[in-house]
């Protein structure tokens, strides 16, 4: 729910799953059975130690996991970029739509982001970004309706034979086979690996974000 495919790969939390499995599922049953002797004196310590270091690898796990989920896909000039939970910069809470003022607890949700209106405000952004790292996708204060960006999306949205320059042809073709009502398709930059946002024209609906990429 919280990770979509492929949205885990996108923000490159796998790394976090297999830890939680190798220590939970792996590691300490088979240290259970490495130090269980009936009558040990010190078996309820050591097992004691082990079910903690399972749990502190959980929670560590759900934590990190809860923390870095996606929580919104916003649209941004001419591609979409993902914006994990910790990512989100909430200073003037006041200035939030209702409805983003706290991110979902399910799955991503697809926003648009309005550009600032004057040439000031428009360069404090470019500045912000440029040298402060900040994007104006983690500043729900700058969040619409993602109705209101789709005709704008439509116009950038580019032509699926375009990813064939940056793609291996045939698998390429094996994923789109797969959502033959997608004609179209925009970037979508993530922390660990940018993919491919696929559109239908017809009706500006997003299809499925695939594990494509968007350029070289």
């Amino acid at each position: 729910m919280w990770y979509p495919t492929p949205l885990a790969k996108a923000v490159g939390v796998t790394h976090i799953f297999l830890l939680m499995l190798t220590i939970d599922v792996i590691v300490g049953p088979i240290l259970c059975f490495f130090i269980y002797k009936e009558g040990k004196k010190s078996l309820k310590f050591d097992l004691t130690v082990i079910v903690l270091i399972q749990l502190f690898a959980f929670f560590y796990g759900f934590y990190s996991i809860a923390q870095g989920r996606p929580v919104y896909i916003a649209y941004v000039v001419d591609r979409f970029e993902l914006v994990r939970n910790n990512d989100l910069i909430i200073n003037k809470k006041d200035k939030v739509l209702p409805q983003y003022q706290q991110p979902s607890f399910l799955k991503p949700r697809f926003v648009a982001v309005e550009l600032a209106k004057n040439i000031n405000e428009r360069n404090q952004d470019l500045f912000n970004e440029v040298l402060g790292g900040v994007s104006l996708a983690q500043q729900p204060k700058r969040y619409v309706d993602f109705g209101q960006a789709k005709a704008q999306i439509l116009q950038k949205a580019q032509d699926l034979k375009l990813l064939n320059q940056f793609n291996n042809q045939l698998v390429g073709a094996n994923i789109l086979k797969q959502y033959p009502s997608a004609n179209a398709w925009v970037p979508l930059k993530a922390n660990a690996v940018d993919m491919v946002v696929l559109l239908n024209k017809k009706s500006g609906e997003v299809v499925k974000i695939v594990d494509l990429r968007p350029w070289k």
